[in-house]
Formats: structure tokens, C-alpha cells, sequence
């Protein structure tokens, strides 16, 4: 039967039972044995068996339920289990990610906070000129006359401290809404107002009539000088303003509140007047008028914005419109600053045309209103070698108060040792006593400076000018010199090498190099053989403190501005590209003329211009020599005529002085 059949496998599980247990199973199942069998003998058989299986049944049926009951909390069980996984990290995904929102967003608000005041500034100076150019729109479309225009941009300049109160919403209108808010600012009493009164002094209104702009348009250095000079007058008080062709090439992004004028701004062209669109807005703090030709309107949507036949013609056209849109604006300036031969024509058309109003067309110059009979003299515009021709460079230096001369490229810079521009010496030795002279170009301040220069290990300036011992030391690491604050470095950066005399060169290092003192030349030219002469003078320099570098590193450049006490260059004049001596002022490194010629430019024109007074008054001129003792005798002298040096801008100073002689004229 099933049910004894479990017995022996309870037996084989417990072959460690004693007898006494053993004996009592066998009296179980016997006594199990009889009552079946009483049970058979009686008929009770087969229920006794239906019975029995019924229970098993139900007892089968009643486990595999269980079982099956089992099975399925367990499961269950599982699927809760990965449910609650997924969940837990699905929520750690969550908290991770809103830590790294959290991060972001602090590194945004600190951002946000630290360009906060750049911001306000821009915001400032940009209101300020979309107001002052709105006003040159009122007048344009006859809305004020030009005395009131003159009133309304004295009423902007008196509230440029606060500037920034002017609603924003009612610059999106038009001008009739923006005069009668403008009209609402009360008028200051400047007898009490003394920093006005000085603002307004010192303050000039300067004029850029120019064909480039950086970022705009750029074709050369000029783009850039433009941008430099205009913000580094702005940023002494000057009103500066800039007016261009409007190119098609133009990257108008970069113009903040660009916004065109309603009406046409007429000029007078080849005997008749012409429409030109006006557009204005504000370029780096700098207000910018652009004008665009109606009936000539290919003659700035080109490709290039130089190299054409009537190019001629495309500028007088432009330096007349630019003439006439000041004029008919209203505008008073103090002074018109011209820059090319492409805008030099405004000088005589200014002259002969603006103050007498005399307009009697033939040829050329008739095209933009001006006399040849009048100005084709040797005298004015004729030209000094071809006199059949008229030599418009010429006509900006006859007409002009001031003339700024300022190379525009390394070959042009050379001419200036002789005092002479081809073609134009006569001119100039007439009209000696107008000349300024100023180094090569405007730094750029956003690459060179040492207190935000990335390139430097540690930032400085004139009022903390530790980091600058920070720089030495690193350059000295970088180039594998030995390291010491306390040594004096002397850098020389040169473009070329034509115009330095290497024999002379190597002797200098010879006498000089020694323990306190150590040498860093570097050559950007790829001329092998000098390369292999100074790597050579290199190796025998005792104690290793000549380090010759090749090639155009930029950051080991700016590591050697900042990082040398004293920077060798030709002399003022010579090598502009790279602006040596400017940069070397800037980083707090005296510059030391390797070349000295006291008469490149003349003695009585050098001893005139601002930039040898400033170098002069600082430096005296000195030999390397006597550079080196000064800083052995008096250190603390040394660092009064660095730092002083530092807070020195030598072309826009230079640029100051003519515009200030000018007004005083």
C-alpha cells in the first residue's frame, strides 16, 4: 500500500533509531494491518479506499494550490523587488542630475554677476548713443531744427551718469515718442556742476570719417587703430563717433540698436544730388553712422572694399555724403579725424566747399563739388612729382590743423627715419610745425594686457604689480634657466633681423650676461643661418643665461613681455608690426633702444612729439648699461618709473595732444 511504502524511506532517514523505536513501528503497522483487514472482512474495503484516495486527493489538490500560491508571491515578490530597484535608481539619476543642474546654475549666476558691470557699462554707453543718434534722426526727418538738436544732445550728455533710467520700451518707438521724452529730462545747472564743467572741457567731440572698422569691416591694421583709438578716447571722456560706407559685406551683428533712419539724406555727386539711406547703431560703446548710395548702390555691394578702377570715385562720393549727413545732422564736432588717401579729400572739400560754400563742377574733384581751377596748385593738391595730377594724401596734409604720422605697415615705418612719405617730403618740411608722430597702431587691449592677459601665470598692473615676479620666475622655468627673482632678465623680441647688427648683438650679450643678469632673444623670421649664429653664441655664454627662441610662440611672446625687466628693440621707429616698446610699457619692462639714431625723424620734429617726451621724461634714453645700474642703485626709482610707465597710453596720448592743440587754435 502507498502509505507503508513511506516506512522504509523513514528508515533509510534515521538509520541511527534504537531497537525500542523500531519494535513500536513494527507494532503500529501491525496493528494497522489488522484493522484493515477487519475492515475487508466486513465490506468496508472499498470505502475505507474511496476514502482514502479522497483524501489524498483533496490533500494533492490542496498542496499544488499552495504551491502554486507560493510560486506566485514569489514572483510577485521579484517583480516588486526590481520595481522598488529601478525606482531607487531612477530617483538616484534624478538627485544626480538636479546636483549637476544645481552646479550649473551657480556657475551661471557667477557668471552672470561678474559680467553684470561690463553689462551695465555696454548698456550705458549704448543708450547714450542710440539717444545721440535719434537726434540726428529727428533732424533728418524734420522734427527738430538744429538748434534744438544741438540743445537735445547737450541734454543727453548732461544726464549720461544716470543714463541708464531712460525707459527702455520708448527707444523701440518712434522718434516723435522718444523726443517728448526727451524733452520731459530736466535741464542741470552747470555753474553748480563743476565735473560737468570739466567733462565738457576736456571732453571732444571727435568725428571718424573712415573706410574700416574691427570687427565691421577689416582689411588691415586700420580697422582695428580705428576701434582701439575711438574706445580709448571714450574712455577719457571724449564723445566718439565713427562713419562708415555701409558695405554689404558689413557683419551687422556686431552693431547693437542697428536701426535705419526714415528719411533720405541727400549729398551733392557729378553735378546733382543723390539719396542715401542712413543706418545707425553702436559698435563697441561707439556710435556708428552707415551710408548707404541710393542711385549708386553698387559702388559699396561689392566684394572687396578696395581694388576697383573708380575707387576714386566710390570715396569722394562717400567722404562728401559723409560731409553733407554732418552738416544737415546739425552736429558741431571739435574735431574730423581722417585717416587714408580714400578720405583724405575731405580736408579741402571741409576747406573750400563746407566753410566757403563755393560749389563750381569739372572733372574729379568736380564730382563731389570742388574747384580744380582752386585747389590743382602746387600749394594745395598738385601733385609734387606728376603736377598734371592732383595727390589727394597731399590735399589732407594742406588742409588739415594737425597731421598725425603713424606707419601703417613695416615698410612705411622705415621711411619715417628720414622724415619723408614717397612723393610727399616738400609737403611735409612746409608743414613741419603740424606733424605728430606716433608709434605703430593701438594695442590690443583684450590681448595685451597684463591684468587680464590668459596667457600669464599670474595677472598684475600698475597698482599691483606683484604678479610680475610670478612671470620672471616661470619664464625662467619654461626656458630651462636658472631660477631666480633676483636676476635681472633682459628680452629681445625681433620680426627680422635686417636691421640689427648681429656682431654687435652677440658682444652685447658677451659683456653682459653673467650671473645677475640673463638674456632671452627671440626670432621670428625662419633665417637659419642667424638661427644657427645665436644658438651657437648660445652654447658659449657661461652659466647657460642666453636662451635663443624660434619661431612665432605667442605664448612664450607674451610670457617674455610680462616676465623680462628690460626689452632690446631697434629703435622707435623700426620694427612697428610689433609694437616692442608699446607692449613692453604695458607689461611694466623698460625699453631700451638697441639702434639709437637721433636723427631719424629730425631733432626739432623727435623732440616735438609726445611719444619722445614720454619716453624721454621715464628713461631718459638710456643704454642697457645704464638701465642696469639704475636698477642695482635705486630699485624703488626703477619700480615708480615702471608703474608709471604702465598707466601710459603713448598713441592715444599722442592723438590727445593734437586734438587738444587744435581746439585751442
Amino acid at each position: 500500500m502507498q502509505s507503508a511504502a513511506n516506512f522504509p524511506l523513514k528508515w533509510n532517514l534515521s538509520p541511527l533509531v534504537s531497537s525500542s523505536k523500531v519494535q513500536l513501528v513494527n507494532l503500529k503497522q501491525h496493528r494497522k494491518a489488522h484493522a484493515l483487514h477487519c475492515l475487508r472482512s466486513e465490506g468496508h474495503e472499498e470505502n475505507f479506499e474511496n476514502s482514502s484516495q479522497d483524501k489524498l486527493g483533496v490533500s494533492s489538490v490542496i498542496k499544488e494550490d499552495k504551491h502554486k500560491d507560493i510560486w506566485s508571491l514569489f514572483r510577485e515578490a521579484q517583480q516588486n523587488i526590481l520595481y522598488l530597484n529601478k525606482q531607487r535608481l531612477a530617483a538616484v539619476e534624478e538627485l544626480e542630475k538636479l546636483k549637476n543642474e544645481r552646479v550649473e546654475l551657480l556657475e551661471k549666476i557667477n557668471q552672470l554677476e561678474e559680467e553684470s558691470h561690463i553689462v551695465v557699462k555696454k548698456d550705458k554707453s549704448s543708450i547714450l548713443w542710440e539717444l545721440l543718434l535719434r537726434v540726428d534722426s529727428m533732424v533728418l526727418n524734420g522734427l527738430i531744427g538744429t538748434e534744438e538738436a544741438s540743445s537735445m544732445r547737450q541734454l543727453v550728455r548732461e544726464h549720461e551718469a544716470n543714463i541708464s533710467e531712460f525707459p527702455l520700451d520708448v527707444l523701440q518707438q518712434g522718434d516723435a515718442q522718444v523726443l517728448a521724452e526727451l524733452r520731459r529730462f530736466p535741464h542741470k545747472d552747470k555753474s553748480l556742476d563743476l565735473d560737468f564743467m570739466v567733462d565738457s572741457m576736456n571732453g571732444l567731440h571727435v568725428i571718424h570719417i573712415c573706410t574700416e572698422m574691427d570687427p565691421l569691416v577689416s582689411v588691415g591694421p586700420l580697422a582695428s587703430y580705428i576701434t582701439g583709438l575711438s574706445c580709448a578716447l571714450q574712455g577719457k571722456g571724449y564723445l566718439v563717433e565713427v562713419i562708415l560706407p555701409k558695405y554689404s559685406t558689413l557683419d551687422l551683428d556686431e552693431v547693437e540698436g542697428l536701426r535705419e533712419i526714415e528719411a533720405d539724406a541727400y549729398s551733392y555727386f557729378n553735378g546733382q544730388l543723390h539719396a542715401n539711406r542712413i543706418w545707425n547703431g553702436v559698435v563697441s560703446g561707439v556710435g556708428v553712422t552707415l551710408i548707404q548710395p541710393v542711385d549708386y548702390g553698387s559702388m559699396f555691394s561689392r566684394d572687396k572694399v578696395y581694388g576697383y578702377s573708380d575707387d576714386v570715385d566710390r570715396f569722394a562720393y562717400f567722404s562728401r555724403a559723409s560731409l553733407d549727413y554732418i552738416a544737415k545732422s546739425g552736429k558741431q564736432p571739435d574735431v574730423l579725424h581722417i585717416h587714408n588717401w580714400q578720405t583724405a579729400i575731405v580736408g579741402p572739400l571741409f576747406w573750400d566747399v563746407f566753410v566757403n560754400q563755393c560749389l563750381v563742377p569739372p572733372e574729379k574733384l568736380e564730382l563731389c563739388g570742388l574747384d580744380p581751377a582752386s585747389v590743382h596748385r602746387a600749394d594745395r593738391l598738385q601733385d609734387n612729382t606728376s603736377p598734371q595730377l592732383v595727390n589727394l594724401l597731399k590735399g589732407g596734409i594742406v588742409y588739415s590743423n594737425k597731421v598725425v604720422i603713424m606707419p601703417s605697415s613695416l615698410s612705411e615705418g622705415r621711411t619715417l627715419h628720414r622724415n619723408s612719405i614717397p612723393g610727399l617730403e616738400p609737403t611735409l618740411a612746409v608743414h613741419k610745425e603740424k606733424l605728430c608722430f606716433a608709434p605703430f597702431g593701438l594695442l590690443d587691449n583684450s590681448k595685451w594686457d597684463p591684468s587680464i592677459d590668459v596667457y600669464l601665470p599670474e595677472n598684475y598692473s600698475a597698482e599691483d604689480i606683484r604678479g610680475k615676479s610670478i612671470c620672471k620666475v616661470e619664464l625662467q622655468r619654461q626656458l630651462g634657466l636658472v631660477e631666480d627673482v633676483s636676476t635681472t632678465i633682459v628680452g629681445c623680441i625681433f620680426s627680422e633681423i635686417s636691421g640689427v647688427d648681429l656682431e654687435s648683438l652677440k658682444s652685447l650679450v658677451r659683456r653682459t650676461a653673467k650671473n645677475d643678469v640673463q638674456f632671452v632673444i627671440m626670432m621670428m623670421n625662419e633665417d637659419q643661418m642667424i638661427i644657427k649664429e645665436l644658438e651657437k653664441a648660445q652654447d658659449e655664454i657661461e652659466g647657460g643665461n642666453l636662451k635663443v627662441v624660434t619661431g612665432n610662440n605667442e605664448v612664450v611672446s607674451h610670457l617674455i613681455f610680462a616676465g623680462s625687466d628690460i626689452m632690446l628693440y631697434l629703435n622707435f621707429f623700426q620694427d612697428p608690426l610689433l609694437q616692442v616698446p608699446l607692449k613692453a610699457l604695458k607689461y611694466g619692462t623698460v625699453p631700451i633702444e638697441l639702434n639709437p639714431q637721433t636723427g631719424h625723424v629730425g631733432t626739432h620734429e623727435q623732440e616735438a612729439t609726445t611719444t619722445a617726451k614720454i619716453f624721454n621724461s621715464l628713461f631718459g634714453r638710456m643704454s642697457l648699461g645704464q638701465a642696469l645700474d639704475l636698477m642695482k642703485k635705486d630699485g624703488r626709482l626703477w619700480e615708480l618709473k615702471i608703474m608709471e610707465a604702465m598707466e601710459k597710453d603713448l598713441c592715444c596720448d599722442v592723438h590727445v595732444s593734437a586734438y587738444t592743440s587744435i581746439k585751442n587754435l
